[in-house]
């Protein structure tokens, strides 16, 4: 496994070639380190900024190179925000490392993580996070084929659905008490009051009966939820939610 020196050694490499590059223009890291809330386990996390007449292709090409020939990098996966890739490298250390190829126009902070190295960024309203009717209803949604997917005893998908609906409730309290909602990243902040009655919503079997006890938790959970968010809504939603729960078999 990697260690921070080794991490701190080749970030600063890779700013280092970044700086030297002719063709990126601005640099800024993200992530933890970002906020300076870096530990042990952190990875790295860079947004480069093309030059207005750069070729994104080729500026792509020569950074992986650099990551597999240099780094020890052992595969790669692209992830992409609207349309600036990101991409993600895994190392033989077990160091991941996210380097962004943002175009000229779009480099920008897109979240308080954000510290400009060298260049500069143009200036954007930092996007918000998801409203409370929007995670509400993906809780819902997910409820809905948590039900199906127990009652036809597909069990896996059953448990994959139940997942969903309790992010979408952790991040649902995690708006609520203003902490981060994206990737779980608010969850552990959130008070034992918030997190205690969660427990109950994790299956601790795929026996169906299990399944059905732990979705009956989870059910109660969103509609409390919902309520703190919007109780008009939770007095419609709730006998509906209820009821997915009543007509499931308890075996």
């Amino acid at each position: 496994m990697f260690s921070v020196e080794e991490r701190e050694s080749l970030r600063s490499a890779l700013i280092a070639a970044a700086g030297a590059d002719p063709r990126i223009a601005g640099a800024a890291l993200t992530g933890s380190a970002a906020l300076a809330r870096e530990d042990k386990w952190s990875d790295i996390d860079l947004a480069l900024r093309l030059g207005a007449d750069a070729d994104e292709l080729e500026v792509l090409a020569d950074w992986t190179s650099r990551m597999y020939d240099d780094h020890g990098a052992v595969d790669h996966l692209d992830v992409w925000r609207g349309e600036t890739r990101f991409r993600v490298f895994l190392l033989r250390s077990g160091l991941q490392v996210d380097i962004a190829f943002w175009a000229w126009a779009k480099f920008s902070a897109t979240g308080p993580a954000f510290l400009l190295l060298f260049g500069a960024a143009n200036e954007r309203p930092l996007p918000g996070p998801p409203t409370a009717a929007e995670l509400i209803g993906t809780g819902w949604l997910h409820a809905l084929h948590a039900r199906s997917s127990i009652a036809r005893g597909r069990r896996w998908q059953a448990e994959y659905m139940l997942g969903g609906m309790r992010e979408q409730i952790l991040a649902l309290a995690c708006l609520r008490l203003q902490l981060p909602t994206a990737h779980g990243r608010g969850f552990d902040d959130l008070p034992a009051e918030v997190t205690g009655p969660m427990t109950g919503t994790l299956a601790r079997s795929l026996d169906q009966a299990e399944l059905t006890r732990a979705f009956g938790a989870a059910t109660e959970a969103l509609i409390t939820e919902t309520r703190h968010a919007d109780a008009g809504l939770a007095d419609r939603i709730e006998p509906v939610l209820r009821q997915l729960v009543s007509v499931l078999p308890a075996r």
